[in-house]
């Protein structure tokens, strides 16, 4: 005979997610409030056109460009040439006189929002956010109040050509 074997059906136990629940209401705020929230800020800039230089002789206008080299900033006209140079050092740069000579092209030139941004290969980042600060707007001191002004927002950047060589062997 036979032996019938019974088997057994088993129920399925039930999963214990207590203490995974418990770890995620815990874990969820704490990463919300540790989390770093950063924030971009995007600036808008222009290439230089190609027909920049191609443009009719009759009206000459200010094209003004600022050469960023390693010892100094030349502010010049790209039809003109060099206006001024200001030596500068990695460490000290003269950002008086240069924002006073900017308000000074500015207020001869008010239509002028233009400016062209030549950077050397070695130049670093940090001094290149100065530099655009600088340009894009002043604090001018009047009577009774400090007063920002708006120089030079448009801002293009290129490469800046290479230096002469009477300039290179001082």
């Amino acid at each position: 005979m036979k032996k019938f074997a019974f088997k057994r059906i088993q129920e399925t136990e039930e999963l214990n997610i207590t203490a995974f629940m418990n770890l995620m209401v815990i874990l969820i705020p704490f990463l919300l409030i540790t989390a770093v929230f950063s924030r971009m800020t995007i600036l808008e800039l222009n290439l230089p056109a190609l027909d920049a230089k191609n443009k009719d002789q009759e009206t000459i206008e200010l094209q003004l460009e600022l050469v960023l080299r390693r010892n100094s900033f030349d502010i010049q006209d790209a039809n003109i040439g060099l206006i001024k140079q200001f030596p500068r050092s990695q460490d000290d740069t003269r950002w008086d006189q240069f924002t006073d000579l900017l308000v000074e092209i500015k207020t001869r030139f008010p239509e002028e929002e233009e400016i062209a941004l030549l950077l050397e290969p070695n130049i670093n980042y940090k001094t290149l956010m100065q530099v655009m600060d600088h340009v894009r707007s002043a604090e001018v001191v009047s009577v009774l109040s400090v007063e920002t002004i708006a120089l030079f927002p448009n801002i293009s950047i290129g490469d800046a050509p290479a230096e002469a060589v009477s300039n290179a062997k001082k």
